[in-house]
């Protein structure tokens, strides 16, 4: 990792360097990755910049032989994303003015993008020729294979392909590279790895679907992936069953379900058909394309009772899905409203129903408040402690009795364990999750693993309580059930799970948000740059780290996308449709 640093600086200098060359040739008053100048100062601090920008990318990006284009993307990547840290962002702060991102202040600096793409395209030419330079003079250890060679090959099962099922998979080739044990076979409905935590902003159209997505295949390439649908697990025969695969029957040695929640209705009437849930990218596609189809209507829409309708959008659920979902179709439809005319901004109405006295209960109070007022001030609608009782094609339904008017519901407020647990011979937690040691293994099983949503795993550290279904939690557990696993065919000792969080971000639209990291609270545009930097550090994939970073630069300087990306679903807006043929029949 050190030489991996010290490379990336030498590559930042000498991108530096020659940028500055280059510059000074054309005439420019300063080689500088910041605003014009000719002083000392700023010369200096464009080395500076160079050298801690040329580290940082050591320290995030990875060699490969023949791997020169995607160091290359990577440094245009970085170079984008200093253009907009830097002279974007920093330059203005440190003169005293809050950065707008206005389209006149980006056509200020652009010269600096250039610049600033150009030396990192250079930085990722350089690190990609001295790497190679480097290894041979100081040849890194060898890694050992973690497994030893059993007479036949372990077989290790991994049901599931988000980010605990997929952290499986990638950690077990790590252990035993070089050898052919185990064998790991991983399946999964979806044949791609899902950034949940961005699924509110594919629905708000400030970012592509498929830029929130990588492919298993790509993400384990040493992996075993069969796309289909697990219809039976035999614990005793120790065999999975499939249906859609190229094999109907799969037999493992260790078992690993990471098989992550669905949605949970609470037997609440109407409430499945008639709203749009948020767990997959064609609930958020759906929902967009749904959104954006009202508009449409709502433009041409003479009964001023029925554009309200279509105009009224409703999220059921203040946590954080429900909270940053808001949010984004907040700025969804205000963003589009300069293409509808005759959509009166008066009518618009945005509603969150929530059981609760306060939003964002994961969070402390401060910062809760701090989200509720933002929101409230741009005209979001709270109803707290008030609790869903049903929905129909045109209202949701509220337990005091009264009604909103709508013919848009999202919900939010509950999740559930894959049904499939419930058909398994195990201990279960009273919502259905699986109950596991804190080794990660099932209580009364020597080869059954969980992880993530489908799991209930003790917290050590604080006794009675368990650890919370999240992302960050999900990969982490992931990681350590591989280890155990190669411990058990060590025959070493297994390792309790241990992870303290170390924070959360909810983003809240208009360049705000709310974190709070390792117990340090942030608030406002601070916030939202650290919302923006972890989520796009996380993201699995270095080229949808770039198409993700394009996306937002776009969604600085231009209206969101609304072109109708799909026909509607044959489920929610068929009966919408429906329903407006009957009423216009009466």
């Amino acid at each position: 990792m050190h030489h991996h640093v010290v490379v990336g600086a030498i590559s930042g200098l000498t991108a530096g360097l020659v940028l500055g060359g280059v510059m000074i040739v054309d005439g420019a008053d300063t080689p500088a990755l910041l605003p014009a100048g000719s002083s000392a100062v700023l010369i200096l601090a464009h080395f500076a910049a160079a050298v801690a920008i040329g580290a940082g990318f050591g320290r995030v990006f990875r060699y490969q032989p023949r791997g020169y284009a995607a160091l290359i993307s990577s440094g245009l990547m970085v170079g984008l994303l200093w253009w907009i840290v830097g002279p974007l962002t920093l330059v203005p702060l440190l003169r005293g003015n809050l950065p707008t991102w206005s389209l006149e202040e980006a056509t200020a600096v652009f010269p600096n993008l250039i610049a600033a793409l150009l030396y990192g395209s250079l930085t990722g030419l350089f690190y990609y020729l001295l790497v190679p330079a480097v290894k041979r003079r100081w040849p890194p250890p060898q890694p050992s294979a973690a497994f030893a060679q059993p007479a036949t090959p372990t077989h290790v099962v991994v049901l599931g392909g988000g980010f605990g099922g997929v952290a499986v998979a990638q950690r077990l080739e790590q252990l035993h590279v070089g050898d052919p044990s185990p064998q790991i076979t991983l399946v999964s409905q979806s044949n791609y790895l899902l950034f949940t935590p961005m699924l509110a902003e594919v629905a708000g159209s400030s970012l592509e679907a498929q830029h929130i997505s990588a492919p298993v295949r790509a993400s384990c390439p040493h992996t075993r992936f069969y796309r289909g649908q697990v219809t039976h697990i035999d614990l005793e025969a120790q065999v999975v069953y499939i249906a859609e695969a190229p094999t109907s029957s799969l037999h493992y040695d260790h078992l690993v379900l990471a098989l992550g929640s669905v949605p949970h209705y609470r037997d609440l009437p109407g409430m499945e058909e008639y709203s749009f849930s948020l767990k997959s990218l064609q609930d958020a596609t759906n929902l967009r394309n749904h959104v954006i189809g009202l508009l449409e209507r709502a433009d041409v829409e003479a009964d001023p009772d029925k554009r309200r309708r279509q105009l009224t959008f409703v999220v059921a659920g203040g946590g954080f899905a429900g909270t940053e979902m808001i949010a984004e179709l907040f700025d969804l439809v205000h963003s589009a409203l300069r293409y509808y005319p005759n959509v009166p901004t008066d009518e618009l109405r945005f509603v969150l129903v929530h059981s609760r006295d306060r939003i964002l209960p994961e969070i402390g109070s401060e910062l809760a408040e701090y989200a509720l007022g933002k929101l409230r001030d741009r005209g979001i609608e709270f109803l707290l402690e008030t609790r869903v009782a049903g929905a129909t094609p045109e209202a949701i339904l509220l337990g005091d009795g009264t009604t909103v008017q709508t013919r848009t519901v999202v919900w939010t407020a509950g999740s559930q364990p894959n049904p499939l647990l419930a058909s398994l011979p195990c201990e279960r937690s009273r919502t259905g999750a699986l109950l596991a040691d804190s080794t990660l293994r099932i209580t009364g099983h020597e080869n059954l693993w969980a992880v993530g949503d489908c799991a209930q795993i003790p917290d050590p550290d604080k006794e009675g309580t368990y650890y919370p279904p999240t992302a960050q939690h999900a990969l982490r557990e992931g990681k350590a059930v591989a280890e155990n696993i190669a411990a058990v065919e060590r025959g070493d000792s297994l390792k309790p799970f241990r992870f303290k969080t170390i924070g959360v971000l909810v983003g809240l639209g208009h360049r705000t948000a709310v974190a709070e990291i390792r117990g340090r609270r942030f608030s406002g545009l601070l916030a939202w740059l650290l919302w923006r930097g972890v989520y796009l550090s996380k993201l699995p994939g270095l080229e949808k780290k770039v198409r993700v970073l394009f996306d937002w630069t776009i969604d600085l300087f231009f209206p969101r996308d609304i072109v109708l990306t799909a026909e509607p679903t044959p489920t929610l807006p068929q009966t919408l449709a429906a329903e407006e043929a009957v009423h216009e029949q009466v």
